[in-house]
């Protein structure tokens, strides 16, 4: 009995441990430079004010680098823009009562040696701000030309795409996520919604 206890006390640790590797990338991959005229530079010895040194939050339009679970899995993940409220397609494909569709354009860049091969719309979520998390639906919008249910992207090529989520009528969408790995990659990255 106690060998079959300490066998389950250390595989919850070792799964405690895996899941200390998560990490949420929010800041943009590549943020444009400051610049200075030569009478505004500062010497070597001062530190940089807050505002010279604090990374900013990614939004719509900023690009985040992302990883995958295995070796060569990297994407540049942008959000191209948010559409709230995105109109149904067509009369079958109308949200739920008392909910909306909410439509967000990625482009998926693969910048890893390893072929992406996945379903983008199973690791996207919306965030209201209330913390509650919507994942994405199958209702079609027509907001523009969504995911298909799996892409392959090869190293070098780039994916555009939408994906559709429902979300309550009362609900503001406060941040987008996207993981890699049908969302069990260990790096989420996360751009706020204005």
């Amino acid at each position: 009995m106690r060998r079959v206890l300490a066998l389950v006390l250390s595989g919850l640790l070792a799964a405690a441990v895996a899941c200390s590797d998560e990490t949420v990338t929010t800041t943009p991959a590549s943020s444009p430079p400051v610049s200075r005229t030569p009478a505004q530079e500062t010497p070597d010895t001062e530190q940089p004010s807050p505002t010279q040194s604090r990374a900013s939050s990614a939004t719509a339009g900023n690009t985040l680098d992302l990883t995958g679970n295995n070796d060569g899995e990297k994407l540049a993940v942008t959000v191209v823009k948010v559409v709230d409220p995105a109109g149904a397609k067509n009369q079958y494909s109308s949200p739920d009562a008392s909910m909306r569709f909410v439509a967000v354009q990625f482009r998926l860049k693969n910048t890893g040696t390893a072929v992406y091969n996945d379903s983008p719309s199973n690791g996207a979520k919306v965030v209201d701000t209330q913390g509650q998390q919507f994942d994405a639906t199958y209702g079609d919008t027509n907001a523009g030309p969504a995911f298909p249910g799996s892409v392959t992207i090869a190293p070098g090529d780039t994916g555009l795409g939408f994906i559709t989520f429902e979300v309550s009528v009362a609900s503001k969408i406060a941040k987008v996520q996207f993981a890699m790995n049908s969302g069990f990659s260990g790096n989420t990255g996360q751009w706020t919604v204005p």
